[in-house]
């Protein structure tokens, strides 16, 4: 594997097909691709981000056709979508490239050329099994159905057997080869889980490839033998070098060649992981340093696509929440390398309880105590405190971890490692009440140190979700008075006691509005609610109801009651002491996101000891299919008011 400089970084998505819109599968690809390039820019390194669009072979012919379009019509309209969409979800792309450019197609044609003089590529007569839906052509071991005919193990729709003319590339060639290459850099595949099974097929050997098309006339036509097409993915991959520059600038092809990492789906792993490498390996390209086979999203457990009918339209959640919504859930959701199910109850849910409570609650309280309290502006504070001091050596601490999980793709873990400091903040501000400093002049200079580690701690936020929310980001670092983009401070410029003493805070405009499932749904067509009989109610006379004490709790402190599933051991604040409850609504929240969190708890209620514990008064929540669902404050409400 060639050297690269550390300072050049270039990634790729999967050039999508242009035979149907864009969905959410497309949309994840691109923006893990996206947050991955603004973190790297955010380090000071050399950027390449490239995207873009397969316009040829069978299935855009065939789609096209469907239309009453050219081939080339179809792929104009489509390519729009796709450049419409990006913009929408903030996709920072250097280069978009389409397949039917000239470049592409002279250089394309060229490679060709170099591997038929080298006799890597033959001509010779294919007979087989071929998908068109997928491109791709089938090994012969696949099942025959009952009515005599094969279905291709990945798409699901049936293959055609064909026999033609074609020219072969010499794969079989390269099976020593791959599997040394891959020994050597086994982090060549990741995640591990796929690099096994790229190995373990290489091993069973490998056939030579065809490569060309007479029966398909949309396609890059073959160097001095026209009837011939050249096959779709030998045609597409090569897009990696021709958009870079290979045969039209050199300058920036020997700038960013080899890729640092291509971003792709695990269904097109084997083009990638084996096809890919055996072709450079023959034109004497450096290899790329890695193929990343991210999961699918999934839809009623199974994977989205056209032919099952299941794709999600992006738009429907960008009109209600924006981009930056639709970037954290797919990016916070799952690992990238695993399968996630998508939900809209799950995506209603994070945009609540992460957005609108976590980040959202402690910007608007914190920067609205800075305007009630200091009229937007903290000119002196006292010295740190040991308090202050954990909150500010913490970030130092995050910023180490987001780096080392961001250079390692895994922005999962990026967004938890975030969220816990988030949390940390919310309960810096629980346990030292600034609401209630303000009321004792004489503690103005430790109000001011709060408020100020606080507001230092959300521009280092604002700073690190940059990446994967910059719309929002760039909003909260405003908010703050930063008057320079985020963009020009790089990542080790970066320190927590830059916030500047002076610095005008301006105040801050709500980020993400609370929304119920039933809101977001509301144009969309919904499955009838179950019906819910109505039981009969024992009334209570307004005496009985006076004697309940309804409160306003604050959760200090939350840990998991050891072995069980459902129950949370709470220390929460009603005000005037600190009260020890259990909840049974670990199945629906984590502890960590519990802390810092305003609700409503009755704290007249007779004690009882559930495992070995007193509980000391009970949280309202509302029942929903079995789970609770707690109604959190969305401001900022006194700790300990009467509720009435």
């Amino acid at each position: 594997m060639a050297k690269r400089s550390k300072k050049a970084f270039y990634i790729t998505t999967p050039i999508y097909y242009v035979n149907d819109v864009p969905h959410i599968g497309h949309t994840y690809t691109t923006i893990i691709a996206d947050a991955l390039s603004r973190f790297q820019k955010l380090l000071g390194n050399k950027v390449f981000f490239l995207t873009g669009t397969d316009e040829h072979g069978q299935k855009v012919e065939k789609a096209a056709t469907e239309r009453g379009l050219q081939p080339i019509e179809l792929a104009d309209q489509v390519v729009g979508k796709y450049q419409d969409l990006w913009k929408a979800v903030n996709i920072s792309n250097d280069f978009f490239i389409r397949t039917t450019e000239q470049f592409h197609e002279k250089g394309v044609q060229k490679i060709f050329k170099k591997l038929m003089e080298k006799d890597d590529i033959y001509k010779g007569t294919y007979k087989g099994l071929y998908c068109v839906s997928d491109e791709n052509f089938l090994s012969e071991d696949v099942p025959l159905e009952k009515g005599g005919y094969k279905i291709c193990p990945d798409c699901g729709k049936r293959a055609d057997v064909v026999s033609e003319e074609c020219y072969f590339f010499k794969l079989s060639a390269y099976q020593k080869p791959l599997l040394d290459f891959y020994a050597k850099f086994p982090a060549f595949v990741r995640p591990p889980s796929r690099m096994n099974e790229v190995v373990s097929f290489v091993k069973q050997g490998l056939k030579d490839l065809s490569i060309t098309r007479t029966t398909v006339k949309w396609g890059i036509p073959v160097p001095d033998d026209p009837d011939h097409t050249i096959y779709v993915w030998f045609d597409a991959l090569h897009n990696y070098l021709t958009g870079i520059g290979y045969d039209w600038n050199m300058e920036l092809f020997e700038k960013f060649w080899p890729a640092t990492v291509h971003l792709i789906g695990k269904d097109i792993l084997r083009q990638h992981a084996i096809y890919w490498p055996a072709f450079l390996m023959a034109a004497e390209f450096p290899l790329p340093q890695t193929v990343f086979g991210h999961g699918w999203w999934l839809k009623d457990e199974k994977k989205m696509s056209k032919s099952k009918g299941n794709v999600l339209d992006p738009y429907l959640i960008l009109d209600t929440f924006g981009p930056d919504p639709l970037r954290y859930f797919l990016l916070r959701e799952i690992p990238i390398g695993l399968d996630g199910n998508f939900s809209h109850e799950g995506f209603v849910h994070r945009v609540n309880s992460d957005l609108a409570n976590d980040l959202g609650n402690l910007v608007q309280r914190t920067l609205i105590m800075i305007q009630n309290y200091f009229n937007g502006k903290i000119d002196e504070t006292d010295k740190e405190e040991k308090l202050d001091k954990e909150i500010r050596l913490e970030f130092d601490s995050l910023k180490k971890k987001v780096l080392e999980s961001s250079e390692d793709y895994a922005l999962n873990k990026t967004l938890e490692e975030i969220w816990a400091y988030i949390n940390s903040v919310n309960r810096y501000l629980a346990v030292n009440e600034p609401w209630k400093l303000v009321k004792d002049q004489s503690k103005r200079k430790r109000l001011a140190r709060i408020l100020y580690q606080a507001a230092a701690a959300l521009r280092g936020i604002s700073y690190l979700i940059f990446p994967v929310m910059p719309e929002s980001s760039e909003k909260i670092w405003s908010f703050l008075g930063e008057a320079k983009p985020i963009q020009e401070k790089t990542f080790s410029e970066l320190k927590f006691e830059d916030l500047k003493l002076g610095q005008k805070i301006e105040k801050p405009k709500p980020l993400f509005p609370r929304i119920t499932l039933k809101d977001f749904l509301k144009e969309e067509e919904t499955e009838p609610s179950p019906e819910i009989k109505e039981e009969k109610m024992e009334h209570i006379t307004f005496d009985e109801f006076k004697r309940m004490d309804f409160r306003v709790g604050e959760v200090l402190k939350a840990e998991k009651v050891e072995g069980t599933d459902k129950l949370l051991k709470l220390e929460v604040d009603i005000g005037t002491e600190t009260r020890t409850m259990v909840a049974g609504v670990a199945d629906v929240y984590t502890a960590e996101e519990l802390v810092g969190k305003k609700f409503i708890v009755i704290v007249n209620l007779k004690p009882a000891v559930i495992r070995g514990i007193e509980s000391q008064g009970m949280l309202l929540a509302a029942e929903v299919e079995g789970k609770a669902t707690i109604p959190f404050f969305d401001k900022d409400i006194l700790t300990g008011a009467k509720v009435r």
